[in-house]
């Protein structure tokens, strides 16, 4: 199976292997994600988990640099209309809640730095095993919006009080270790070959492990989030509001 998305600018595209569909996505500025992006790692999420001979997913970005720069900035100054912000950022919450209701559990493959929604699929996956750089910032407040799609995921996974210390302090790194010692990396590895021997290992692990029990487990670690669907598109409203107002538009047209 190999989905392109046709998007000269950026792809997203599935390979199995064996029991295992990777799921890698791309984009020039710094593996950001456009509309048309967020829209086709949604869609491929949600086959994935319909295939039954799949039963692990690896989400991973392209090259050896950023693993996710978040919303595509060009699309964020481009929004006239809080309508068009909403849509915008829906795309997220389509992301995160296909990644939730996916029964396999999805890995993912954290090379470097991720930025805003970047940090939100990290915290979305079931398992994250990244590199010594890779470094995680959630800029929203510094160009007029907040986290608030992704804020659900992200407190899930650290707590309400690192989530509030990323998002007010959005202009400031924090270290892979910070993120491991709070829970959002499971792994952090020194060179690329260690993190990808140590994904190679829990991949073939999961790949004869039992379908079902892996279900019902992915089922109870997400237990509590049915409400998810309604409360990301809330979420994508009020980011859709901000990001048309003249603070944010004026910030990203500086950035």
């Amino acid at each position: 199976l190999n989905n392109m998305n046709g998007n000269l600018s950026g792809y997203v595209k599935s390979e199995r292997h064996g029991q295992s569909m990777t799921i890698e996505f791309f984009h020039p500025k710094s593996n950001s994600l456009p509309g048309s992006l967020l829209s086709e790692l949604a869609t491929q999420i949600h086959s994935a988990g319909l295939d039954d001979e799949v039963r692990v997913i690896l989400l991973r970005s392209a090259g050896d640099n950023a693993f996710c720069a978040g919303a595509s900035f060009a699309e964020l100054s481009a929004v006239k209309t809080s309508q068009e912000g909403e849509g915008f950022f829906n795309g997220f919450a389509h992301v995160i809640n296909s990644m939730r209701k996916c029964p396999k559990f999805i890995i993912a493959r954290v090379q470097g730095k991720s930025v805003g929604g970047g940090v939100g699929l990290i915290a979305a996956a079931d398992y994250s095993i990244a590199l010594t750089g890779a470094e995680i910032k959630l800029s929203e407040l510094a160009i007029g919006i907040g986290p608030f799609v992704i804020g659900p995921a992200m407190e899930r996974k650290i707590g309400s009080s690192f989530f509030s210390q990323l998002a007010i302090d959005a202009f400031s790194w924090r270290t892979a270790e910070w993120a491991k010692s709070r829970g959002l990396y499971s792994e952090v590895h020194l060179t690329n070959e260690l993190m990808d021997e140590s994904i190679a290992r829990l991949i073939n692990q999961l790949s004869h492990s039992n379908p079902q029990a892996m279900r019902e487990m992915k089922k109870m670690f997400w237990e509590g989030t049915s409400h998810w669907d309604q409360l990301l598109a809330e979420r994508a409203k009020v980011s859709g509001k901000l990001v048309a107002g003249e603070f944010a538009q004026t910030a990203l047209k500086k950035g």
